[in-house]
């Protein structure tokens, strides 16, 4: 994984109101959209999003930090600051320059002895030992604060499931643990107490980090923000990478997250129906919607990234595609409105990369940068929306962070290949248009984690509860009327490792025996009681009720017609025990958003049917912008659309798609104008709003030249007109009379 690609964006909404005089002359600098970079200011890469995200606190291209970040504030953006958190250009720490000692013996380490590599022989995967926490603050954090940085983003803290093998890891498993360090491919226990430590080191480490920011900020009157850019928790379990995620916004002193989801994440093959492939748009889904359960219920920012492109050398098509998918998934969740719309536009822009079924390399062809800019400027937009997506919004897969725990090394008695007890309770419902949600453990104890949850479905098969507080938070929910639906057959070795169900006077042989005794039900392990109710197990406990299929969830994905009984079951519970109306299955999502159609159409579904958008829309995943009466989407494909039928006000000349960011728009008598900014050596297309055709159209360069070039047509059943030219970071200005 090459993790210097990924990173992120950072935003907060600008008011809509504002409610002081004061606010009103100096109104607060928006920080909706955010991209990242390791470069100064360059033409060809001013994306014109709110705030460069810039990378890094040491010189690079003979230009030092401080001048990076003045490069980008004279062009007027905000400025944050991105470092990585478990590796970095950290060589004066490592090299002894920093402390006068060498630190070259805290990377991470597997079990034939190799260091884990960021970059090949130069910058290590880090144990975060004490030393190396206090270089973070003395020699990163206080720098980047001292030159005007007051938003901080701590990077991917990430420790491999793999390794766990250096003699630095064995003194802080010493620490921890109180006894000495146990190999961890010995025993499934050994492997859970390694992961969980590696856990534990990262959330510490963030913790003094992030607690430090915030203090020296403060004796410099300065309101720190700090920000954690990281992938999911679909994704680090799946990739068998461990990583705090969840229990991290529970501390006062993180912000928020960005959601690093993308091609290279969400193409991760997996299980449906017996069959191993690619599941995109699917994946990016359930990615970004565990973003959402980890920080929604804890009042923390969560900010959206996607990646026009990825690490692995495909071809400019697969990454149009891709990132379609993944652009579609992420606006499926109306409650988010602020994103990261691209790290590394240097890697975008100027970079060369294969054409389609040639070994030609060329950079990003010009279709392709119209239409990601087109998709990008609408983000700035973007409005949050209370409409949700088509069909049932109430059913939840619980989640925690101790998926991370079981993934690697393999032990007799346990297998997940391909993290299908996961899938294996998700995809059988997102396939059939069931917009599912994930609701992480660690969330329980807030009051609104459960609130909207008409079904839970949760299995212990690979992951297990960090306290019996999960468990009590989970029985009142039943008790109070809520339906669970328990699956797993509770016999993987990693049910008896060392923890607090059978330590401390508890004596359970698996986690799920405290959580059955709290709901005073007795659930039978295997045998007839199995085959009622479809094969679950049928129990009423207060005012709720609980089913439980004696299955690991991995079987309803690995299996051709595995999730038959967990669909009925599923069925069963939300229309007869939640009485939460009829569960259709479907192949598609769907959501009004503003103005804005976002559609996904899936494939392996139960019909193959494709679905209608009907009127006047604009396609916005054509760099033409086309004004279409209807837009067909096909099982495997999703749309982006503007619906001219609910534009707020249908008599004001606006831009309403353009691949430009949009400024100082007049309107007069009969007039409207406006500037354009985007990247050098790129084109615009935009579709603009008008009263009436023009009869005028003029097109200049920041110097007042008419601009070579130049075209426009008029669509009169819009009454739009579409308008073509070269872009420029300087601005090109139009002009319209009608």
């Amino acid at each position: 994984m090459n993790t210097k690609l990924f990173s992120l964006c950072l935003a907060a909404s600008m008011p809509i109101l504002m409610r002081h005089a004061v606010a009103q002359t100096n109104p607060k600098p928006a920080e909706k959209t955010a991209f990242q970079t390791g470069s100064a200011w360059r033409p060809e890469i001013d994306v014109r999003s709110d705030i460069a995200i810039v990378y890094g606190a040491g010189d690079r291209r003979g230009m030092t930090f401080e001048e990076r970040v003045k490069s980008w504030r004279d062009r007027g953006y905000q400025t944050h600051f991105m470092t990585g958190i478990a590796w970095g250009g950290y060589q004066d720490y490592f090299l002894g320059k920093w402390d006068g000692k060498n630190h070259q013996d805290i990377g991470q380490v597997e079990r034939n002895g190799e260091i884990i590599w960021h970059d090949k022989d130069v910058v290590p995967y880090i144990v975060p030992v004490a030393s190396y926490i206090d270089y973070m603050k003395t020699a990163v954090v206080k720098k980047v604060i001292d030159a005007g940085i007051t938003a901080i983003h701590l990077e991917e803290p990430e420790f491999w499931a793999r390794a766990g093998y250096s003699e630095v890891f064995k003194q802080e498993w010493k620490k921890f643990y109180g006894f000495d360090w146990r190999p961890q491919h010995e025993s499934p226990e050994n492997t859970y107490l390694s992961q969980k430590l590696k856990y534990q080191l990262y959330y510490n480490a963030i913790k003094e980090v992030s607690e430090y920011a915030k203090s020296y900020g403060k004796s410099k009157g300065l309101d720190v923000k700090v920000y954690i850019p990281t992938h999911s928790l679909v994704n680090y379990a799946s990739w068998r990478i461990v990583s705090p995620e969840a229990s991290l916004a529970s501390l006062k002193s993180i912000d928020g997250y960005i959601a690093q989801v993308w091609t290279g994440t969400s193409r991760e093959p997996n299980f449906y129906k017996g069959k191993v492939r690619e599941r995109v748009f699917e994946n990016a889904f359930l990615e970004y919607g565990s973003m959402v359960s980890m920080t929604a219920p804890t009042g923390r920012k969560v900010f959206f990234l996607t990646d026009p492109i990825e690490d692995r050398p495909k071809d400019w098509l697969d990454y149009k595609l891709n990132y379609q998918a993944t652009f579609t998934a992420k606006l499926l969740y109306p409650m988010v409105a602020d994103y990261e719309v691209m790290p590394w536009p240097e890697r975008i822009y100027t970079r060369p990369y294969r054409l389609a079924n040639s070994e030609e390399e060329v950079l990003i062809p010009k279709y392709y940068s119209t239409q990601m800019q087109v998709m990008v400027n609408a983000l700035n937009h973007m409005p949050l929306s209370a409409n949700r997506v088509n069909g049932t919004n109430a059913i939840g897969v619980l989640m925690g962070n101790s998926l991370m725990f079981q993934q690697f090394p393999e032990h007799a008695g346990y297998s997940d290949p391909r993290f299908s007890n996961f899938y294996g309770q998700t995809l059988p419902l997102l396939k059939n248009g069931v917009p599912v949600q994930t609701v992480h453990m660690e969330n329980l104890a807030f009051r609104n984690t459960l609130k909207d949850i008409k079904v839970l479905i949760m299995s212990y098969a690979n992951m297990k509860p960090d306290a019996a507080a999960a468990h009590e938070h989970l029985a009142e929910w039943v008790k109070a009327g809520g339906v669970l639906v328990y699956c797993g057959r509770d016999n993987d070795p990693y049910q008896s490792v060392m923890e607090w169900w059978n330590t401390k006077g508890n004596a359970f042989k698996a986690p799920s025996d405290h959580l059955f005794k709290l709901l005073g039900i007795q659930p039978a392990q295997t045998g007839a009681a199995a085959d009622n109710h479809n094969n679950a197990q049928y129990f009423k406990a207060g005012k709720g009720a609980v089913y439980v299929i004696r299955k690991n969830p991995k079987e309803f994905a690995m299996e051709a017609n595995g999730d038959a009984v967990f669909l009925n079951t599923v069925k069963q519970a939300f229309e007869q025990e939640a009485r939460a109306g009829k569960l259709d299955f479907k192949n598609n999502l769907f959501l009004q958003r503003g103005p804005y159609d976002i559609v996904a159409v899936m494939d392996e579904s139960v019909n193959t049917e494709p679905h209608t958008v009907k009127g006047l829309v604009i396609d916005l995943f054509d760099p033409e912008l086309p004004v279409l009466t209807e837009k067909v989407v096909k099982p495997g494909e999703q749309a982006f659309l503007y619906n001219l039928n609910r534009v707020a006000d249908k008599n004001k000349p606006q831009v309403l798609a353009a691949a430009a960011r949009v400024y100082n728009e007049e309107t007069g008598n009969k007039t409207y104008s406006f500037t354009c900014k985007s990247p050098a050596n790129t084109i615009n297309s935009m579709r603009v709003l008008l009263p009436a055709e023009p009869r005028s159209v003029k097109v200049t360069n920041a110097s007042g030249a008419e601009l070579s070039g130049a075209k426009h047509n008029w669509h009169a059943a819009s009454r739009t007109l579409h308008l073509g030219f070269d872009n420029s970071p300087e601005g090109i200005n139009v002009t319209l009379l009608w």
